[in-house]
């Protein structure tokens, strides 16, 4: 039986970014967590954040020495997606190429995916 691809990878420029995160964190915490929320000019956004433990019905990724946990309520939204952290001299921060979302608002802090492809799957309209 092959085993499946991670729902979720993690370039190394993100690995190294949780890595740093992790460090410096003022509380232990054992990875980050990814989410999706209903927000934003086009209907969802990402959300990062320490994790401190696994949450009921969590996913986690461990890639490289770094866990990230997925939302159960983001796992439609996020399979196949590749995060990356990007900095420049304007703004940095987590990047998601999403093969999910179909469209985002201009400044591209939100996206949205088909809206029966969502429904199909059972998510909220």
């Amino acid at each position: 039986m092959a085993e499946r691809p991670p729902m979720v990878t993690l370039t190394e420029g993100a690995i190294a970014r949780v890595k740093e995160l992790i460090s410096k964190s003022d509380e232990p915490v054992m990875g980050l967590r990814i989410g999706v929320s209903a927000r934003g000019c086009s209907g969802l956004s990402y959300s990062v954040e320490y994790a401190q433990e696994q949450k009921r019905f969590e996913e986690i990724i461990d890639q490289d020495g770094v866990k990230v946990l997925i939302d159960p309520a983001a796992v439609m939204f996020l399979i196949g997606s590749v995060v990356d952290y990007k900095e420049d001299r304007f703004s940095s921060g987590f990047t998601f190429t999403n093969p999910n979302a179909v469209g985002a608002c201009g400044c591209g802090e939100s996206f949205f995916v088909d809206q029966d492809s969502a429904k199909a799957e059972g998510a909220p309209a």
